[in-house]
């Protein structure tokens, strides 16, 4: 097709011993490569050569008057920036080097003069572009060459993203900068949105840390849709708390079953339990191993997804007989010691919520008895256990516990006492002698009402609220022993 082909020092290299005709870009530039290769096609031989549109006589009158031939193609892939990040043992300056500088120009100049450019900025495109010239003659559709335009800026877009986002939190130190650079790479084309009638894919951050989604192997089962990425987020959210054997089971964003035990068999068979009507179509996560005794329990029910550090082979042997059942293997440990705390966003219309994550501790040292009496060892034991629980439920969030395991839990009512009441009702065993976990204060004492009502021992809740005295009086009368820890645990959305 006629194509003459200019590159740079270990691209030229390869093709030349390759046998492919080339020339370096010194030979464009009449300039040396300098500062170890930072300068090199930056150079007006090149960019007024990708820049001078071809419609416009002016610009072609210039560019030959000054010897320069005008470039129809740029073929860019950047410095590999993010792969020095995650290399092990990649210092700051490794990084630094690695922050292309000619690529991006380069690109974003072909992309600017794109009805006249082409600028290829992926090897996917490849073979799309080269079976485009050949049918074109060497041409490329000017669909085509928007398409590629887009792609680049987007491309640009994500690459300084990743930069800004990996140097503000060394250099900057203002954790909420001017504007909020996000990196992202497509991970997958989901089955559907939140409805089958949206169409819905997953974008991961590079350089998050820990265990995530995006991190994941999928064993075994259909697409991922939508829904199901929200609820498993969520459920490896709440079993990354705990410490012992803990299994939760997550239905439309709130767990509707969570124990803590010996085994995670046992945990599972009871965070089943809870509320085995709601957990119909559920998605299940683990903190252990899923072994071949918690398989065979999984295998009665119907579930959309089981997510685990990994899996016996004897276990998947089990559960793959569930033909459409989604086996998600993260391939890291999940407890307290592994969580990696960061920023929490949110899009809305129009814009962009960012906070910092809701992690709050609760020394049992700190909590302030407020009652007549107080909890005894178990209860506080009970109360902690609850509390970690109800900061994962959508508020207004109320729960019961006994031991280290949920018995009733109440979520995403507009009225707290109507949370207390739907934990009763949706409690599958008795809820006498249970505790009860409040995320945010009582603005009345008809909560603690409903809490005595069903037989409640103890409570944990913020405070904070001027009716405070009500609900602790309402507390005594009921000889319930009541804590405030201090902050709440409210969880909108």
């Amino acid at each position: 097709m006629g194509v003459e082909i200019i590159s740079t020092g270990g691209t030229y290299k390869l093709l030349n011993d390759s046998g492919v005709k080339v020339a370096e870009v010194s030979d464009v530039t009449g300039f040396p490569e300098m500062l170890d290769g930072r300068v090199k096609t930056l150079h007006p031989n090149i960019h007024a050569g990708l820049l001078a549109r071809r419609d416009n006589p002016e610009h072609m009158k210039a560019i030959k008057e000054m010897k320069i031939k005008p470039i129809d193609m740029v073929v860019v892939n950047l410095y590999p920036f993010k792969q020095t990040v995650l290399k092990e043992g990649a210092t700051f300056d490794d990084i630094v080097e690695n922050i292309d500088i000619g690529g991006p120009s380069m690109i974003r100049a072909a992309a600017k003069n794109y009805k006249s450019v082409a600028v290829v900025t992926d090897p996917n495109q490849y073979e799309m572009v080269i079976g485009n010239m050949i049918a074109k003659d060497g041409e490329l559709d000017e669909k085509i060459l928007g398409r590629l335009m887009a792609q680049a800026f987007t491309v640009t877009a994500n690459y300084d993203a990743m930069i800004a986002a990996k140097m503000n939190p060394i250099l900057g130190k203002d954790m909420f900068p001017s504007s909020w650079p996000q990196p992202t790479e497509k991970m997958w084309d989901l089955r559907y949105g939140e409805n089958p009638n949206q169409k819905a894919a997953y974008y991961a951050d590079p350089f998050t840390t820990g265990v995530t989604i995006a991190k994941s192997k999928i064993l075994h089962g259909k697409e991922l849709s939508y829904n199901n990425i929200i609820d498993m987020d969520k459920a490896i959210d709440i079993v990354m708390d705990f410490e012992r054997p803990t299994a939760v089971v997550m239905k439309h964003t709130n767990p509707c079953g969570l124990a803590s035990d010996d085994t995670i068999a046992k945990a599972f068979r009871t965070a089943y339990d809870v509320d085995p009507l709601s957990a119909f179509g559920c998605v299940i996560a683990l903190n252990r191993t899923c072994d071949v005794e918690t398989a065979k329990m999984i295998h009665e029910y119907f579930v959309e997804v089981v997510v685990a550090p990994d899996f016996e082979l004897g276990a998947l042997e089990v559960l793959k007989l569930k033909k459409n059942i989604r086996l998600v293997e993260t391939g890291m440990p999940m407890g307290p010691q592994y969580r990696v705390r960061e920023m929490k966003t949110k899009r809305t219309q129009g814009g962009l919520l960012v906070q910092t994550d809701e992690d709050v501790p609760i020394d049992p040292k700190n909590l302030k008895v407020v009652t007549k009496r107080a909890p005894t060892e178990e209860e506080i034991h009970s109360l902690l256990f609850a509390w970690k629980l109800a900061k994962h439920v959508m508020s207004n969030a109320v729960v019961y516990v006994r031991g280290e395991h949920a018995v009733g839990i109440g979520a995403g009512q507009m009225s707290r006492v109507d949370s207390a009441k739907i934990a009763s009702f949706k409690a599958n065993e008795p809820t006498q002698g249970c505790v009860m976990a409040s995320d945010a204060f009582f603005p009345f004492r008809d909560a603690v009402d409903a809490a005595a009502q069903a037989g409640i021992t103890a409570i944990i809740q913020p405070g904070g609220s001027i009716r405070d005295q009500e609900s602790i009086d309402a507390a005594n009368e009921a000889n319930i022993a009541m804590v405030f820890t201090g902050c709440r645990v409210f969880r909108h959305s």
